[in-house]
């Protein structure tokens, strides 16, 4: 998306820049949301990148900037099928996309709309919110949100003179700090509570913070609490009253004023002799400015605000105290940068969760010695972030001074620049991601494509070949970013070779190499493929088992750190158990397909006066086998045409279905009624026992008048395409699923079939599509069998065995999991037709 001229460059730049922000800004106040951002396509085919990202800190959103189109992720569903996608809130997104939601493990909703362009989207804009009840929300202006899409699909053409494919974004996020919602500075004020006379005394601070006229102020704790937060009040009497009984809150109160900011409330006992006196009190009110005055020095505990950006816009001096750095040096300076030891993914999980949701975090932090020679390893911080709209307020307690910890201790944090080369820790968020995402592949290449993208992207691995034992022998099952035929030597490699993808299989220890010269130094003679990189192999062991090996590539030298190599060990070991779940799967699927087409029938029926085709395509997700079948019988001077739909997958419901065609053909050589011929083999599912049901559709056609006697079980009705062009939904009254009631009765139907006229049975994986009503399914395959069909009856023209084709191919099309599809496809002619 540039011009011509480094002039038109830079402002070709400037207004993308613009054009981003401005959306993304947009988005958040027509959804309600805390975050908004917008994917677009990268200079990578299938990867979407984060162009920008408006109300949190991009180092905080990093494990987020790339995405695969392929993944089960909301916004790679938004972009592939171009609808927009609507979470409502925590138990939905966990239902729909628990990959999605295991990465961001706090109650958020979400929206993710298609940014219009052409032929294919060029990326997605996104909106993270704070969850609703439901899937109605008030907030939500879904209209607003497709006319932002529509709108920045339309000026993102425009900058690329109206050629999509020049929309592409290969850099890191723009991060955009979003509108202040509420103005204002911060607001320090003082009460103090006599626990005899419950009476309170405040400052003047507090009355102008609570709008407050001391003639309005009854002088009461009740008065106080409920102008403070109302509803929070019997939180603040019941603290009051342990405070006076010496058992203060450990970590300031977080409350909410009648406008729904936030409030921090925080207590402690005045003694004499023993006794409580009295107890005094401080509210902080941080406004968005953060220009909080001297009066913030009162607080006994270190507070300081980030903005939505990550960066410290307000720090007392207790706080400057405890991190140990000047207060000045604080100020204006992101986070990560100010407090490296408060940062990290142990950290960054508890910001984004302030972030995103409404309740307060609680962890523990230790804080590096100080440099000045402070002697030990630091102190421990009891850390508390408190959420707002605009800031972030997060207090600093020296742990010493709570006496039950708030959650377990975590380990010390090993700040980002003692990890060797200087790489993030950012990957040891992935085992979770990983896991989650290998638990939805089934087949070996499917686990390999899972590792390719979301292992290599996390460590910024290039390469990667998975070797899988067979034999006592490595055989390449999946490889990526290897140059052309490089690995072809090491193909069927024994277990005696001295290789390190052998050696690190045999001893069960994984090989770093931190740069390719130390590989030859090892391996004397080995073939490199690259002058520069670094590589890591990788065991892979189940249970105790040998299963192969995975070798990661990078481009430049890199340290791995104990941390690291920690975590690749225990990736190395979830792979392990997902290839050796995947070949079962593989053997099992094997046997399955050669059971299902050995009993699919190799031809079809034939008379000289009907032309049938039949089409079968597998699923592509789940066991790639199972119980649709399809079949065109002889019965007596007729045809039978049958189709069914077995419940479920893989052997089991191959085997059924067998049975099943078996018994149908059976009863339809003997030439017997329809209602007969389902009721008999509902009978004989229900005494096989099988523990499963199925749909089924059976049609007797009379060849030479076009009678069709039609009768169903639970099975789509059949769709008809006159000789005019018209189609139709056949009504034919059906009984229940076969399987189920041993009484169940199956009324006929009759149809008269004209010459020409095209009679399409399918199977339920034709018209069923997810989040949509199987309705509109039929509806689409009536409208492609008008079209499919209309060169079918002329003489010269398309066969029915080419109809069925387009018709399959469309099901292929508009999705790219479909269930199982079956089609049978008949036309009765007036002359004599071959048959296919």
């Amino acid at each position: 998306m540039t011009g011509s001229g480094g002039e038109q460059v830079v402002r070709t730049r400037a207004r993308l820049a613009a054009l981003l922000a401005d959306t993304s800004t947009g988005a958040l106040g027509a959804a309600g949301g805390r975050v908004a951002g917008v994917y677009l396509r990268s200079g990578t085919p299938g990867l979407l990148r984060l162009a920008v990202i408006a109300g949190l800190p991009g180092q905080l959103f990093r494990p987020w900037w790339r995405l695969h189109v392929s993944r089960p992720f909301p916004v790679a569903d938004a972009y592939r099928l171009g609808v927009q996608v609507v979470l409502a809130n925590a138990a939905e997104t966990v239902r729909r996309y628990p990959q999605f939601a295991a990465g961001l493990p706090f109650p958020f909703g979400s929206v993710h709309v298609p940014v219009p362009g052409g032929s294919e989207p060029l990326g997605v804009l996104t909106v993270l919110r704070p969850t609703a009840a439901d899937s109605v929300d008030e907030s939500l202006d879904l209209e607003l949100l497709a006319r932002l899409a529509e709108g920045l699909g339309a000026e993102l053409l425009g900058l690329a003179d109206g050629d999509a494919r020049a929309v592409v974004w290969d850099g890191e996020p723009l991060c955009v700090r979003p509108p202040v919602s509420r103005p204002g500075q911060a607001v320090v004020a003082r009460f103090d509570w006599d626990p005899v006379t419950c009476a309170v005394h405040v400052d003047d601070r507090l009355y102008g913070l609570l709008g407050l006229y001391p003639g309005d102020f009854a002088g009461t704790d009740a008065a106080l609490a409920d102008a403070l937060a109302p509803k929070d009040a019997d939180r603040i009497l019941a603290a009051l009253r342990d405070t006076a009984a010496g058992k203060p809150p450990a970590t300031p109160l977080s409350v909410r004023g009648r406008d729904g900011a936030a409030r921090l409330l925080d207590l402690w006992p005045t003694t004499e002799d023993g006794v409580v006196q009295q107890v005094g009190a401080v509210v902080f009110d941080p406004g968005p400015a953060a220009c909080a005055d001297g009066a913030a020095d009162l607080l006994p505990q270190g507070v300081f605000c980030l903005d939505r950006l990550g960066l410290i816009v307000y720090v007392n001096q207790a706080a400057a105290r405890l991190v140990g750095r000047e207060r000045e040096s604080l100020l204006g300076r992101p986070l990560w940068e100010a407090m490296p030891w408060l940062t990290g993914p142990r950290y960054d999980d508890h910001l984004r969760g302030a972030l995103l949701s409404p309740e307060p975090v609680h962890f523990h932090v230790r804080r590096p010695a100080r440099e000045r020679g402070e002697a030990g390893v630091g102190e421990w911080l009891a850390v508390s972030v408190h959420p707002g709209e605009d800031l972030l307020t997060c207090t600093l307690v020296p742990a010493s001074r709570i006496d039950t910890p708030v959650e377990p201790v975590v380990e010390e944090h090993v700040p980002e620049d003692t990890v060797p080369g200087g790489h993030s820790v950012e990957p040891l968020y992935r085992p979770i991601a990983l896991a989650i995402a290998l638990t939805d592949a089934v087949t070996a290449r499917q686990v390999s494509a899972v590792v390719m993208q979301e292992l290599l992207p996390a460590f910024g691995g290039r390469r990667l070949a998975i070797y899988l034992l067979q034999d006592r022998h490595l055989y390449l099952a999946w490889e990526t970013g290897f140059p052309q035929g490089f690995l072809a030597p090491f193909e069927g490699v024994g277990l005696d070779a001295r290789l390190p993808g052998v050696e690190c299989l045999t001893t069960g220890r994984p090989l770093f190499f931190e740069s390719m010269q130390q590989l030859p130094a090892a391996y004397p003679g080995i073939p490199l493929d690259a002058d520069e990189g670094a590589r890591a192999f990788l065991p892979l062991i189940a249970s105790g088992r040998p299963v192969g090996s995975c070798i990661l590539g990078f481009d430049r030298p890199r340290g791995f750190s104990t941390e690291e190599r920690t975590v690749l060990t225990a990736l190395a070991g979830l792979i392990a158990h997902a290839m050796e779940r995947a070949r079962r799967y593989d053997s099992e699927a094997a046997l399955a397909r050669g059971l299902q087409q050995a009993l699919l029938p190799r031809r079809l029926s034939a008379h000289p006066r009907v032309e049938t085709a039949g089409r079968y395509l597998p699923g592509t997700q789940g066991m790639d086998v199972g119980g649709d079948w399809y079949d065109v019988v002889e019965a007596g001077d007729g045809l039978a045409l049958v189709i069914g739909d077995v419940q479920g997958h893989g052997v089991q419901a191959a085997a059924t279905m067998g049975q099943l065609r078996s018994a149908v053909r059976a009863f339809a050589l003997g030439d017997r009624p329809p209602d007969e011929v389902m009721s008999g083999t509902n009978r004989l599912l229900i005494d096989l026992d099988p523990g499963q049901f199925a749909s089924c559709c059976y049609l007797r056609l009379d060849p030479a008048t076009g009678l069709a006697r039609i009768a169903r079980a639970g099975h789509p009705p059949p769709l008809l395409r006159c000789p005019d062009g018209r189609t139709r939904l056949v009504d034919v009254p059906g009984g229940v699923v076969l399987g189920v009631d041993p009484q169940a009765r199956y009324p006929v139907a009759e149809l008269l079939l004209e010459p020409d006229a095209i009679l399409a049975l399918y199977t339920d994986g034709l018209v069923e599509r997810p989040g949509a009503d199987i309705d509109d399914g039929i509806t689409a395959l009536r409208l492609a069998l008008a079209k499919a069909g209309a060169a079918a009856g002329r003489r010269g023209g398309r066969s029915l065995a080419g109809v069925a084709d387009r018709l399959t191919a469309a099901a292929r099309h508009a999705t790219d999991r479909p269930d199982d599809v079956a089609l049978l496809l008949a036309a009765r002619r007036s002359t004599p037709v071959r048959h296919r």
